[in-house]
């Protein structure tokens, strides 16, 4: 953690969006500042500025970060996400509007789908300002809310703290669990008390997972194996449904569900399919113009900074603010169907 606050040296090579808008002016005008959870501008920049390779830099403690430090907090939205301070989120979580029919049913391109959405709680801070008590709190709710879920959702929470040997091989096999933040994650301070407080739920057919008390307090995933991306979808919105009769989460008219990161702000989701094009992927430049087009973006099988193994990628959707979460899922859809059709010609 910074010790003396004053305005943060970065290195000259530095590129993230903290050192692109953190002015001295901007830092006087915030560095006194404290949200009503106590949060400040020292906790928002502390892993932009131990971390100068950081892509943004700042995480928000509260939904008032977003306020408080709007002076920062805005232009970052607004350069990340083409998102105004005057404009306004929309939500749409009805699967009936998404025009999406099942696609290679012959399992020839896609491996498989997952969409996820991160949550968090109304009227709590988020995971770099919450208290042990408040962490404790969401994982008790978290855990009585998802261990009433019926049908294909039903399934069992697995806290991490005390995890048996048996348990933890079962979910790493699956690639269930989740370990403690990088270290742009620790220096946020969304690392303290690791593990407890955490844990994991998933259903018995393992196409439904909720992480809780990760980077967000809920990481809700919907995944299978195959291209049947509506179905993916339904499962999601339906368990989304259920779990905010238990639960309010955290939203806002203009940024819609809000989130620790600021790239996640809106519709906090992100909708991917792993598939294989070998033939598209020896030709980049028409790989990236199909992904460009549709909004999407590319990674390498492990993830982001991973590289393509068998010319399989993961394919997600770019855009989260500003537009509804059937538009996200419909942009890596039709671009799928694209890439597909490309895959094919070659």
């Amino acid at each position: 953690m910074l010790t003396d606050f004053n305005f943060p040296p970065f290195p000259k090579d530095c590129k993230s969006q903290l050192c692109k808008h953190l002015t001295k002016e901007t830092f006087e005008a915030l560095k006194d500042k404290k949200t009503k959870n106590g949060f400040t501008l020292k906790e928002a920049i502390n892993s932009g500025v131990v971390n100068s390779d950081s892509g943004i830099g700042v995480y928000a403690g509260d939904k008032e970060s977003y306020s408080t430090f709007g002076l920062l907090f805005d232009p970052i939205i607004e350069d990340y996400h083409s998102f105004k301070v005057e404009d306004t989120h929309k939500s749409n979580l009805n699967p009936n509007d998404l025009n999406a029919p099942v696609l290679d049913v012959d399992g020839e391109y896609i491996i498989s789908t997952r969409i996820r959405v991160g949550r968090n709680f109304a009227n709590l801070p988020l995971g770099p300002a919450i208290t042990k008590e408040q962490r404790d709190e969401v994982q008790e709710r978290s855990s009585q809310a998802l261990n009433s879920l019926e049908g294909s959702l039903s399934g069992t929470y697995y806290p991490l703290e005390g995890m048996s040997d048996e348990i933890s091989k079962s979910l790493i096999k699956d690639h269930f669990l989740f370990k403690a933040g990088d270290r742009f994650l620790e220096a946020s301070g969304l690392n303290r008390e690791w593990p407890e407080g955490r844990g994991i739920f998933h259903n018995e057919d393992k196409t439904f997972l909720v992480w809780v008390n990760e980077e967000d307090q809920l990481r809700i995933i919907s995944m299978q194996q195959g291209g049947d991306i509506k179905e993916v979808f339904t499962r999601l919105t339906t368990a989304i449904a259920h779990l905010q009769k238990k639960i309010e989460f955290s939203y806002s008219e203009h940024l819609g569900y809000i989130t620790s990161c600021p790239t996640n702000l809106g519709t906090a989701m992100r909708a991917s399919v792993h598939i294989k094009v070998p033939k598209l992927a020896q030709d980049m430049k028409k790989f990236e113009a199909i992904t460009d087009k549709h909004h999407l973006q590319i990674r390498g099988i492990h993830g982001e900074h991973s590289e393509s193994e068998g010319g399989i990628y993961d394919i997600s959707n770019k855009r989260r603010l500003g537009v509804t979460e059937v538009e996200c899922v419909q942009d890596m859809y039709d671009g799928v169907v694209a890439l597909i059709q490309a895959e094919k010609d070659a």
